[in-house]
């Protein structure tokens, strides 16, 4: 197993000659002294929905360098998802966050406050109804209740979009800003007559709640090109198929997504930090599916955003 790197957690130590080492610690027995414990290195990972993929995702790569980098305290933060991931990382509030690329600026300032570390997986946008409902096409939500996503979320970013490049801007859809477990309990209840929620495959709250009630999923796919000519090429068409939630099968609007790091974390933890999300691609698969898509190859493709120098460093020595 390689070893981890623990220059990020000893900063400036050099080793000590070794007689000048034998004297300290027969000082150190002789008067019982001992080193203060040093404080772990805290590491914030800004995901999402407890029932999404940015949360099983970030709990699993939590875990992982809790056990793997000694030092290391990393904990999930609970968010509107994209967005707000964006802002806390780059102020600081988290170290480590998940991000859609149409959330990010098309181009980043020369000293951006926001890094990648990896492109992870494809988000694909849901447009979710019940099966015996009116909505059959992105057309019918006209005059509807429909939930956009909850307020800082990339769902937001990439419906409000969708919706306006199909003329149902404005008050033309009767928009609620839900979350994804808000809109999964409002279309149950029949409180709204669809939502949207953008997540990599399967978004287990919705799967779950296609155990219990026959759902839609609404084809998208023919709204990728107008997407791409009006707001970039980060957009791509990605099918879901029936086995994923036993709804027809659909293509739908979908875009890369980032794992992204506060700019001023030591190159060398982001360094280990890249190589296990690469190296412990199975283990991360195991908490979601969307884990195991990853590839060093694919992983380097994160335009507009530049990568960490750490992140960086690890790529071009392993030469994915």
């Amino acid at each position: 197993m390689q070893r981890v790197s623990r220059q990020w957690s000893l900063p400036g130590r050099r080793r000590a000659a070794a007689p000048l080492a034998l004297l300290l610690l027969l000082v150190a027995g002789l008067t019982g002294c001992r080193d203060e414990p040093t404080e772990p290195v805290r590491i914030r990972i800004a995901t999402g929905s407890p029932t999404a993929v940015y949360h099983a995702f970030g709990q699993s790569l939590a875990a992982l360098l809790n056990r793997e980098l000694p030092g290391v305290r990393a904990e999930v933060l609970v968010t509107a998802a994209s967005a707000q991931n964006v802002r806390l990382v780059g102020a600081g509030e988290a170290e480590l966050g998940f991000t859609q690329a149409d959330v990010l600026p098309p181009r980043e300032p020369e000293h951006p406050a926001v890094l990648a570390v990896a492109r992870v997986y494809d988000d694909l946008l849901h447009l979710v109804t019940t099966a015996g409902g009116p909505v059959r096409t992105l057309a019918d939500l006209r005059g509807r209740r429909v939930s956009v996503g909850a307020d800082g979320s990339g769902t937001e970013v990439t419906s409000t979009r969708l919706l306006a490049v199909a003329q149902l801007g404005g008050d033309r859809v009767r928009h609620e800003r839900l979350g994804l477990d808000d809109s999964l309990a409002a279309l149950r209840d029949g409180r709204i007559d669809a939502f949207f929620f953008s997540g990599g495959l399967p978004v287990r709250g919705v799967a779950d709640l296609a155990q219990r009630t026959s759902l839609r999923m609404v084809d998208l796919g023919e709204w990728t090109e107008p997407l791409r000519r009006a707001y970039g090429q980060v957009y791509v068409t990605r099918d879901i198929p029936r086995s994923i939630y036993r709804a027809d099968p659909v293509s739908t609007v979908a875009n890369p997504n980032y794992l992204i790091v506060n700019a001023d974390l030591p190159a060398a933890l982001v360094r280990d930090v890249t190589r296990l999300l690469m190296d412990r691609r199975e283990e991360l698969a195991a908490a979601h599916p969307a884990a195991g898509r990853m590839s060093p190859r694919s992983a380097i493709v994160t335009t507009p955003l530049p990568l960490h120098p750490g992140a960086a460093r690890w790529y071009r020595d392993t030469k994915p």
